[in-house]
């Protein structure tokens, strides 16, 4: 295959390290261009853009799942990456523009689906909640550095500067996936022509939907991610929008926020993951992210001091242990040949709630009136930050109220994710699949004998 060596777990670290440090240099530039292009609701445009853009994500990543399951992985990476990365350059060209392809690009804003499933196509069932782990912490730790060092160089020579930075490492990423990864599909798996027929229904969203419904545990474990991913989404869209404008933070205290939660988040994902899913089992290390997830939502709902923000962000970082837990249970009950639909199926649910938790954060802050006024002035006089409307609600009772609709939300995730066995069976095949793999399918991850099963299953985007 071409690329640099066999493939492995480090060319998807790689693809996805790249790709999200990249926009976190971006971070603080985004702010600042999201709030002077509109003024008036930012929350509620904020929350419109990411929602088209989480909309169109669950629309089309069933069928790039798909296709990567017959054509191969690779062509995927490059597409998705490419076009998740295209609005970077436009951000100073045209900040319009710059807002309406970040909404379109949700078409292809799948890279996660497909990088699990090149993960699936190379690891050992005993070995692949690890490989996610490691992955959702390469994302975290592509976030350590990247808001400090956009804000620093932002501050320093402009963000011209940080756009052309950025769009240089997007395309290094794209030079990466072109020359050094190598396909991890086995030839043999993928039909010699690109003519192969496609199955309509595993591509179609809604109809993947509806094959979750004909298995009881496919359904706890769609419902759970749902819940708990419908507020993380549209926390992840909207609260360092909320700590810059509203809590008060500079752009650095926002970088070193991002900093430290995801510094504190490898740890969880790494080790603590590993440690908690040998010595609880899959399904009470998720019982656990959901209970730290209702900590950390309920602890930003009633908030009101920067110190509180810090607290609770400690606790957010323990909770993303959540999602390589999922995506280990439901790659480890899948066949290997059916990896890239399992995946697509997951990311089309997180897909469905990064389009309406986003709209539905904004809704809610637009309905109590969380908004900024005035334009902050850039420094002061003396060099200090000065922020016109700070700590707008701290006269309220609940200075952040979605954040404590999220906390509802994932109270109920946790009480569906009580019903979900330890040890389980998928069956998510439908008969024109099972005809499909019979020509094509050739199992490539056995599962060792008297291996213990593991479950469980992001964001992030960002």
């Amino acid at each position: 295959p071409q690329g640099i060596g066999s493939p492995s777990v480090y060319h998807a670290v790689i693809v996805i390290f790249l790709e999200f440090f990249a926009w976190g240099l971006l971070t603080a530039p985004t702010l600042v261009v999201l709030h002077e292009t509109f003024p008036k609701h930012t929350f509620l445009m904020n929350g419109l853009i990411q929602g088209v853009k989480g909309l169109l994500s669950f629309l089309s990543a069933p069928l790039i799942g798909a296709l990567s399951d017959v054509w191969g992985r690779k062509s995927f990476l490059l597409l998705t990456v490419f076009f998740t990365c295209a609005p970077i350059p436009l951000m100073k060209i045209s900040p319009w523009w710059y807002f309406a392809v970040i909404s379109v690009s949700g078409v292809f804003a799948v890279t996660f689906s497909v990088v699990f499933a090149y993960v699936a196509d190379i690891t050992q069932e005993h070995e692949r909640s690890m490989a996610y782990g490691l992955v959702s912490a390469t994302f975290a730790a592509s976030l350590v550095t990247s808001p400090a060092i956009g804000a620093y160089l932002g501050r320093v020579y402009g963000d011209s500067l940080v756009v052309v930075l950025a769009t240089a490492i997007a395309l290094l990423d794209i030079c990466f996936i072109l020359v050094a990864v190598p396909e991890s599909l086995p030839e043999k798996m993928r039909p010699a022509s690109w003519g192969a027929p496609i199955s309509w229904e595993q591509a179609d969203p809604f109809a993947s939907l509806k094959k979750v419904g004909q298995d009881s545990i496919v359904l706890l474990i769609c419902i759970t991610v749902f819940l708990s991913y419908l507020p993380e989404a549209g926390q992840y869209s909207s609260f360092f929008l909320y700590l810059r404008q509203i809590m008060g933070f500079s752009s650095e205290s926002v970088a070193a926020f991002i900093a430290v939660l995801g510094i504190l988040s490898i740890i969880a994902q790494t080790i603590v993951l590993s440690l908690l899913m040998r010595s609880i089992g899959n399904k009470n290390t998720i019982l656990l992210g959901l209970g730290f997830q209702i900590l950390q939502l309920a602890w930003y709902g009633f908030g009101s001091e920067p110190w509180m923000m810090w607290a609770a962000g400690a606790v957010a970082a323990m909770s993303s242990i959540t999602f390589p837990a999922v995506s280990a249970l439901v790659s480890r009950t899948a066949d290997a040949d059916q990896q890239g639909v399992v995946q697509g199926m997951i990311t089309g649910i997180r897909g469905l709630c990064n389009g309406l938790g986003p709209a539905l954060y904004g809704f809610i802050f637009y309905i109590f009136h969380v908004e900024l006024n005035e334009l902050p002035m850039p420094e002061s006089a003396s060099g200090g930050s000065v922020v016109t409307q700070y700590h707008v609600q701290q006269n309220s009772i609940i200075p952040g109220p979605p954040f404590l609709f999220g906390a509802c939300s994932v109270l109920l995730a946790l009480l569906v994710a009580l019903f979900i066995p330890e040890h389980t069976n998928l069956n998510i095949r439908s008969g024109n699949w099972k005809k499909h793999c019979g020509s094509h399918g050739h199992p490539h991850s056995p599962q060792a004998p008297g291996e213990a099963k593991e479950p469980l299953l992001q964001d992030t985007n960002v």
